[in-house]
């Protein structure tokens, strides 16, 4: 196959929580360009192929898991050169119902351990068993996925949106910690992005009570809202991972990039 210009041949690519949503749509991006992908997802099963990537069943938030599943990969190509730590949920939650009308939708504890077990202690694992096998080749990029939110903050999602903080924080420090090592550690935070088909009626109507309104009413028009006047595409998000995956990014580490259209901050 002739060399594209990202370079991205002969690379091994993990991509967690990629069996669906923004995950999938990097997974076939990477692999478009010619890396080889894993597909490390919860929903999977190992040894089976998802559009021609293997995959690893993997609980993101279980040492052991994580472990077992570096290890699959090590073993079976012998290289991880770039991870890209996609894995995530969200539910929306008020820190205070101040109606009274849905209490099922006022943060608990059992929603807020769900998130940050997910959302930062499983994005904390996975980086760190990569990691290790990154340092000792010398070379390797993490790619955190992030969200607009971290940084704006976002009505009815403050728990999610602290995790996307951290997600943030862990990757200026890591940048810091093992870029003098070869291992470039960036992020990429989507504002508002097309649907990714994990968005589930329970979901609408949750962040919609949240937000004061209806599912029917949550869209707006976003030629108002974002400055290039349309929603993201998850496409979009897959070639900017593997831009900063690419060597063509060699400079770039311990920052996060917006793909947002222009709506959210720097």
């Amino acid at each position: 196959m002739e060399k594209q210009w990202l370079g991205l041949e002969e690379k091994v690519a993990i991509v967690t929580g990629a069996a669906s949503g923004i995950g999938k749509h990097v997974a076939e991006v990477l692999k478009a360009v010619g890396a080889t992908v894993v597909v490390a997802d919860l929903t999977v099963e190992t040894g089976e192929e998802l559009a021609g990537m293997y995959c690893i069943k993997c609980n993101v938030a279980d040492p052991d898991s994580v472990n077992a599943m570096a290890k699959t990969v090590i073993d079976r190509y012998g290289s991880i050169d770039i991870l890209v730590n996609n894995a995530g949920l969200n539910r929306p939650r008020l820190l205070v119902d101040v109606k009274g009308e849905r209490p099922e939708y006022e943060l608990n504890v059992k929603d807020f351990d769900l998130m940050f077990n997910v959302n930062v202690k499983g994005l904390f694992l996975v980086a760190q068993a990569c990691a290790r096998q990154m340092i000792k080749q010398g070379k390797g990029v993490i790619v955190n996925m992030s969200s607009a939110s971290g940084k704006e903050g976002s009505v009815g999602q403050s728990a999610y949106s602290a995790t996307k903080g951290a997600v943030d924080s862990f990757t200026r420090s890591w940048g810091k910690e093992i870029s003098p090592h070869g291992v470039r550690v960036v992020a990429v935070a989507p504002d508002i992005m097309e649907a990714t088909g994990l968005r589930t009626p329970a979901y609408e109507e949750a962040l919609a009570y949240t937000r004061g309104t209806t599912p029917d009413k949550l869209n707006t028009d976003y030629k108002k809202s974002i400055p290039i006047g349309r929603p993201g595409k998850l496409d979009e998000v897959g070639w900017t991972v593997a831009f900063l995956a690419s060597d063509r990014a060699g400079y770039i580490t311990g920052t996060t990039i917006n793909v947002s259209g222009g709506k959210s901050r720097g």
